[in-house]
């Protein structure tokens, strides 16, 4: 989860690592460091906190020229973060420098093993006994460094993006990769390389990202070239074309990331269905699905697997999918898919849904099902990212880059591309008529301009904030399709708020949540009037008989729950199916801007990275 970022070429390096640090921060923000090369000797200054704070040291610190360097932003795993454990890392000679995003998992057993040859460690990580280890194999067996960081990595277990630099090879950095993500740009006599392309997108728009298991020397005017870590086998280099532009990554005029990232989600969730949705025709159409459409239609069942967020979005499928569609859903948290021993065939398709592409636990979950013979479709974000390549077939969202650590606006358009998924597979199976299948096309077109207009009660809702900020403890609560929103709401004010709250079904509350109502507990109700809305209003009723606090999100007019409730917040009419797309705007809204009432830092939330690249 850490961010890692280099250059090389005739351009002065820090300036590109430096702000390159700064848009990465998101994949970790508890230390920071940066190593440049003068041409004579390398230059390292790191600290613990965030990239302004090196900023500030390196300043005071070294000598910031030279025209290759390398630096990285830490999510800490192995060793507490602090100046000695932030990266990057010498060897013991000092002529080795690397960074690293992954995890050596037998790096104890390297350790000790380096220990009795005579090397010493000054920190507590395992990538200071990685790059020691690489520096053993180039001195032993008189090697170039990227034949000693081939040899090194057939040696090691685990995960990682690493770069390494010699200073007695000062024109290339040698970079590899299992399990964490990592893309080299392509410039003109100058190549960057990056956790993702948003360090190098005003340099060039041409990247290769690495597949599992490669490696590649990236050489001065040279250009780059690639080898499998295990055969050592040349690949020949694909470069993509980038899509994003700057503009994306940039606040805009927003106070942060994620408030952006809010209020962007009308056009993100157009631009998904874009180009899939033609409502006035009545088609949808998804290659990813056309292709391989009697895969769909001949499963037994469908299998979700994802993480937090991800997994929120995969339970809503799970009742739009057997509402719609009538195919049976599973829906598994991809960390215990793949320990558990699940039972897989060859007719299950699995959907495995990820907003980077690069979540580590997904990633093994999708190999795993691949190797039982289950077709296995996946939704992410991110074009070209692992499981857009490692799955058999899929569909992008287009929600743009998301930098905000907690996710919002890829929760909406995950929804959306499912949705298409489960109306398409419908109509193919005929368990809808013609009549609703147009229906809920139109209505979907119709999402964007209706969170256009749930975002309009922002100052109400920013209000509503203002009077439940200092609560300990919240409840949410939903029915039916909007349960996995109660539990997707009392995520967001987890994360940014640090306030502790759960998601439960409305009815399961007198199963024991009733237990943790008084006046002091605020109770946040998805209460739209479709479904069982009669039942939600009992569900409130009884809360209030307990002098709970209600905070009811409600249809648009709605009397019922406002003459009950504490705080009304109205979201637009829709179907039932649709209503996620709009009853998580207000429930994101609230958690934003409790943090903010509470001065927490919303878009770099405390131990939380943006991409779970180890496990």
């Amino acid at each position: 989860m850490c961010g890692i970022v280099g250059y090389i070429g005739e351009r002065e390096a820090y300036p590109v690592i430096l702000e390159g640090l700064k848009r990465l921060e998101y994949r970790g923000y508890d230390s920071a460091g940066i190593a440049l090369y003068d041409g004579q000797d390398i230059k390292l200054s790191k600290t613990k906190g965030k990239v302004a704070d090196l900023e500030k040291r390196v300043s005071s610190e070294i000598d910031a020229s030279g025209t290759v360097g390398i630096g990285h932003t830490r999510w800490a795993t192995h060793g507490v973060p602090n100046d000695v454990n932030s990266h990057p890392h010498y060897s013991n000679s000092g002529n080795l420098v690397i960074i690293h995003n992954g995890i050596i998992e037998n790096y104890e057993s390297l350790k000790q093993e380096l220990i009795k040859r005579g090397y010493t460690f000054t920190s507590d990580t395992d990538t200071e006994v990685l790059i020691n280890l690489i520096e053993d194999v180039k001195k032993n067996e008189n090697v170039k460094l990227g034949k000693a960081v081939q040899i090194a990595l057939n040696q090691v277990v685990g995960a990682y993006a690493i770069a390494v630099f010699d200073k007695n090879k000062p024109n290339e950095i040698v970079v590899a990769k299992l399990g964490s993500p990592l893309a080299i740009g392509i410039g003109d006599d100058e190549f960057f390389i990056a956790s993702d392309a948003t360090p190098f997108l005003e340099y060039t728009k041409k990247a290769i990202y690495l597949e599992d298991e490669e490696m590649a020397i990236v050489r001065r005017k040279k250009g780059v070239k690639i080898r499998k870590i295990k055969n050592d086998s040349l690949v020949a280099p694909y470069v993509q074309e980038l899509q994003m532009n700057l503009e994306q990554i940039v606040k805009g005029g927003y106070e942060h990331f994620m408030l952006k990232e809010i209020h962007e989600q009308p056009n993100a969730i157009k631009d998904t269905y874009r180009g899939r949705l033609r409502a006035k025709e009545g088609i949808i159409k998804m290659s990813g699905i056309d292709d391989n459409i009697e895969k769909f239609l001949n499963t037994n069942r469908i299998i979700v697997i994802a993480c937090g967020t991800s997994w929120h979005a995969g339970l809503v499928a799970e009742y739009i999918f057997e509402d719609l569609a009538r195919i049976p859903v599973e829906v598994e948290y991809a960390s215990e898919f793949r320990y558990r021993n699940p039972i897989i065939t060859e007719n299950d398709v699995v959907i495995a849904i990820s907003q980077s592409g690069e979540t580590a636990d997904t990633l093994a979950a999708i190999k795993l099902a691949k190797s039982k013979g289950a077709f296995v479709f996946g939704v992410c974000n991110v074009v070209g990212s692992s499981i857009a390549r490692e799955t058999h077939a899929g569909a992008y969202t287009h929600a743009g880059p998301e930098i905000g650590v907690a996710s919002t606006k890829a929760f909406t358009t995950q929804i959306t591309v499912l949705t298409l998924i489960a109306l398409k597979l419908a109509k193919e199976k005929g368990s809808i008529s013609n009549s609703n299948f147009h229906l809920h096309l139109q209505e979907l077109e119709l999402i964007p301009g209706k969170v256009e207009q749930a975002l309009k009660s922002d100052a109400h809702i920013k209000q509503v904030a203002e009077t439940y900020k200092d609560a300990k403890n919240c409840l949410y609560l939903g029915r039916g399709f909007n349960f996995p929103v109660a539990l997707e709401g009392a995520l967001k004010l987890k994360e940014i708020s640090y306030i502790h709250a759960e998601g439960y079904p409305a009815a399961e509350m007198k199963h024991g949540p009733i237990a943790l109502i008084d006046e002091q507990m605020p109770v946040f109700v998805i209460a739209t009037k479709k479904g069982h809305y009669e039942k939600v209003v009992s569900n409130i009723q009884e809360i209030k008989s307990r002098k709970g606090k209600i905070i009811g999100i409600v249809t648009e007019g709605d009397v019922d729950v406002k003459n009950l409730a504490d705080h009304t917040i109205e979201v637009p009419e829709t179907l039932e199916v649709l209503t996620p797309l709009l009853t998580t705007i207000p429930l994101q809204l609230l958690s934003y801007h409790i943090a903010v009432l509470l001065n927490k830092n919303v878009d770099q939330p405390r131990n939380l990275a943006k991409s779970v690249t180890v496990e």
